[in-house]
């Protein structure tokens, strides 16, 4: 499963243009259903105010941020699920992502199309229709997921009798609990399930397992209160599922990343009322949605920011840089970003106490600051 987080939703409610901006890439953004077949593919650089910090104090000839990976996938209409509308292929783009940033539709506009249930006849904006339409459909391919894994859980107990059955346990108590949300065009990841029910489903990669995130795509009249009655609805939706919700102005952003210039850019977003761009905080949740996490080395030649799972051990970390690294892992000298923060040099982090030696069992904290020794 590729780390990158694949950008879903109805046709015409802006994915293609909030990617774009996103990645400054191309993506085709016509008024017309399907536009996007292919998923075009895009790496952010992930803005990191500590990254900044780190690089003002140690005045590096590099600086090298962490990144995220967004996958535009094309819009999805009622009957995805039994191949409507190329259906079957962007289910499949679905499956391979780790993330789901659904965009929604939260602005009137008569000279864009919407559409919701049939990709020739208009709809109205109804946010929370557009929702359920598409998480019925995920529902709907999870549904056919599992009842082929049921045919094969049968044959195996057939073959296998009770021994099968005691393996099997977990999943049936999981698909128990899953089944009758996904009937109801509900997600999966609403179901309750333990530790051991997640593991024995986590190898069908459910769509409506992925965690996800909303995407409010906004009117340039809504920035400045960054909320309309849509946005209202599509927060309550999220609430209710325990997601979060990320609101934009694919309009807005657009404009903005076409601005290079950082001091126009500020000026351009404290115009709209803005501290920072929507984009920015997408990336930023869409990393943390994954479980990713961030430390950082530092010197003279360069700062850079490494991308590592929650939970990952020191070696994991330092095998990130170099296999070698991780292969002849000794120690691993750290601090964390914030403690540099306060005192201002790492040796005022020694004076006080602060720098520290972890060894091979130490789960390294978003935020650190490394220095890894090894044998080669």
């Amino acid at each position: 499963m590729s780390l990158d987080c694949g950008i879903v939703g109805l046709p015409n409610v802006g994915k293609s243009t909030i990617f774009s901006a996103l990645t400054a890439a191309p993506a085709a953004a016509e008024n017309f259903p399907f536009c996007t077949i292919d998923p075009n593919v895009g790496i952010v650089e992930l803005p990191d105010e500590r990254l900044d910090f780190l690089a003002k104090v140690n005045q590096p000839k590099k600086k090298t941020p962490a990144s995220v990976k967004f996958v535009d996938i094309a819009g999805l209409i009622k009957g995805a699920s039994n191949g409507e509308g190329l259906g079957n292929q962007f289910l499949a783009n679905i499956r391979e992502t780790a993330c789901i940033a659904h965009v929604v539709r939260c602005f009137d506009n008569p000279d864009i199309m919407h559409v919701r249930e049939d990709a020739n006849t208009e709809a109205s904006i109804d946010p929370e229709s557009d929702i359920l339409t598409i998480n019925y459909e995920l529902a709907q391919a999870d549904l056919q997921t599992i009842a082929k894994r049921e045919e094969k859980n049968i044959r195996q107990v057939r073959a296998l009798g009770k021994e099968a059955e005691k393996q099997l346990a977990p999943w049936n108590s999981a698909v128990a609990k899953i089944k009758p949300l996904l009937q109801d065009g509900k997600c999966a990841r609403q179901a309750d399930l333990t530790d051991d029910e997640k593991l024995a489903v986590r190898d069908m990669f459910l769509l409506t397992m992925k965690p996800t995130l909303y995407v409010a795509n906004i009117d340039e009249e809504s920035i400045s209160a960054q909320t309309n009655k849509y946005v209202e609805v599509v927060q309550k939706i999220a609430a209710a599922e325990n997601s979060e919700v990320v609101v934009i102005c694919g309009k807005f952003e657009s404009d903005l990343s076409e601005i290079t210039e950082p001091a126009e850019r500020a000026d351009f977003m404290e115009a709209a009322g803005l501290k920072e761009s929507g984009l920015s905080t997408l990336a930023r949740k869409a990393y943390h949605l994954m479980g990713l996490r961030t430390f950082f080395t530092g010197g003279s030649d360069e700062c850079r920011a490494w991308t590592i799972h929650e939970g990952d051990k020191a070696p994991q970390a330092a095998g990130v840089i170099h296999t070698d690294f991780e292969k002849g892992f000794i120690k691993a000298e750290a601090y964390s970003i914030d403690d540099l923060k306060q005192y201002g040099s790492e040796a005022k982090i020694k004076e006080a106490g602060k720098y520290r030696q972890e060894g091979k069992e130490y789960v390294v904290q978003d935020g650190d600051v490394l220095f890894f020794k090894f044998n080669t």
